[in-house]
């Protein structure tokens, strides 16, 4: 029975049945199994009728070319891919898919098989063209959208005026798995909503109703790779890196170039012999293979946590964390002595640290993160370094208050920047000012000659044109009874226009 062909389900939804016996490929008895009908029909339903459409042409077509077109009533018991092989094996028929991993195992059973790819009006690799391309982003019922530049300077044009049908959507989602299940790449996470693959350079997300309004595939292609060189750091901060930082952070906004500084870093440690693994999710950074990439995707935190202490690598890449069990299991490797390099999205260098507030005791912040590299437009715009130290908190005036505080400095200049410490119940990240006015060191003498009457727990704040005393609540009644107007009036005086007073 060599001239009789079983179709698998996305060989019929596909177009590919249609189109094999378009091209004579297929000749004789083409049967259609039950539960293709079954499964068309469910999604149908659902309100995808393209499974519909395409075995009503490849009927039409079988007609049209004297090729019997049958349905056949299948056992239930069996999933369609299984049935398919059991009758192929009985009759020596031949299965017809579109899917390579199905058509490896029919040739590992002996079964006959006809497969061929599906074949799609737009492709991947053509979106692309133009080396400044960054992602494509495609949708049914829009044209093709691309994002093309560089980090921080970058541009969304829209290409071409032909809004894309889920039809051509549906047959580049098709390839894409295909071509990932061949050995291009992997299939990353799947769900009902969404799936996530690595293919070659490529990093794609597919969403699909009801997750999603309507079928999208966003894909994101790295347009640079750099090594550390390129970055023309300062002497001093390289050699940070090799000899001393062991908690990096590399933050920056969306889009800025972390994922690349993030990359030339693991392998400026791997060029020094240094163990390198990283941890994604998804797995897209384009590292050398002596590098081994774990999935959070497909990992639990506890897992990779266990195997990167069993392991002990030099250095392992975060690349990129999001919420607090991220940045647990960041903290949990640095304290059991794995040197970290984590990526991290925030608008400012120190934004990234406070992000750690709240999920780690302020007092092991240091022992956590060393070192802090904020990106922008591509290059290192601002380091941090981060020290412990017990002093008088900047704002504060009594000797009595001094505390453990976390000193942020520019790392370049050795230049304080913030100070970060507990005052009553609260956490304060305190910007320093370096190069106080003479009119500014009047008011906290002022203010505090004034407030020293009721109280020594105190800070001060200015703030712009604004002044802020913060005082405890037991005697924040008084202190706003009986010197609000006081501190108004030294507020007015110093040519500031808001005085507030906080409880602590």
């Amino acid at each position: 029975m060599r001239n009789v062909y079983l179709p698998d389900e996305m060989a019929v939804e596909s177009g590919l049945l249609s189109r094999l016996m378009l091209e004579g490929r297929i000749n004789g008895r083409v049967l259609i199994h039950s539960s293709i009908i079954k499964y068309i029909e469910m999604k149908a339903s659902k309100g995808d009728f393209r499974g519909v459409r395409e075995l009503e042409r490849a009927r039409k077509i079988a007609e049209e070319r004297s090729i019997q077109f049958e349905l056949l009533d299948g056992d239930s018991f069996l999933s369609l891919k299984e049935a398919l092989r059991e009758l192929a094996l009985k009759t020596g028929s031949t299965i017809v898919t579109a899917d390579y991993v199905s058509a490896m195992v029919c040739r590992a059973l002996g079964i006959n098989v006809l497969y061929d790819r599906v074949q799609v009006e737009v492709r991947l690799e053509e979106l692309f063209n133009g080396g400044d391309v960054m992602s494509i982003h495609l949708k049914e019922n829009l044209p093709p959208r691309v994002k093309r530049g560089a980090p921080g300077k970058w541009v969304f044009e829209t290409i071409g005026d032909k809004a894309l049908s889920r039809e051509e959507i549906e047959g580049l989602v098709h390839e894409i798995l295909d071509r990932a299940r061949a050995g291009e790449g992997f299939i990353e996470a799947s769900t009902d909503g969404s799936i996530i693959v690595q293919l070659g350079a490529y990093r794609i997300v597919i969403t699909k109703p009801p997750f999603s309004d309507g079928l999208e595939i966003t894909a994101v292609k790295p347009i640079a790779h750099m090594s550390l060189e390129d970055y023309n750091l300062p002497p001093k901060l390289l050699k940070r890196l090799e000899k001393q930082a062991e908690g990096i952070l590399i933050a920056g906004a969306p889009g800025m170039g972390k994922s690349t500084f993030a990359q030339a870093l693991a392998e400026f440690y791997l060029r020094r012999g240094k163990i390198i693994k990283t941890i994604e999710a998804p797995r897209d950074l384009q590292l050398p293979e002596e590098v081994t990439q774990y999935s959070k995707v497909s990992g639990s935190s506890q897992e990779i946590h266990d195997v990167l202490l069993l392991s002990r690598p030099d250095y392992t890449i975060f690349d990129e964390m999001r919420d607090t069990e991220d940045f647990k299991l960041y903290t949990d490797l640095r304290l059991a002595g794995v040197g970290m390099v984590g990526v991290v999205h925030a608008t400012t260098a120190i934004d990234a640290i406070q992000r750690f507030i709240g999920r780690v005791e302020l007092g092991v912040i240091p022992s956590v993160i060393d070192t802090v590299i904020f990106i922008r437009d591509g290059g290192v715009e601002k380091v941090y370094s981060i020290e412990n130290v017990v002093k008088i908190p900047y704002g504060l005036r009594d000797a009595d208050l001094a505390r453990p505080v976390v000193v942020i400095r520019d790392f370049l200049t050795d230049e304080p920047e913030y100070e970060i410490y507990v005052f009553g119940e609260k956490t304060f990240v305190v910007p320093i000012k370096r190069k106080k006015h003479d009119e500014e060191e009047t008011i906290y003498n002022d203010v505090g000659t004034l407030l020293e009457k009721y109280t020594r727990n105190y800070r001060i704040e200015v703030d712009g044109d604004a002044l802020i005393v913060h005082v405890p609540r037991e005697t924040y009644p008084i202190i706003l009874r009986k010197c609000l107007r006081k501190l108004e009036r030294i507020g007015k005086k110093s040519g500031l226009t808001s005085v507030s007073i906080e409880i602590i």
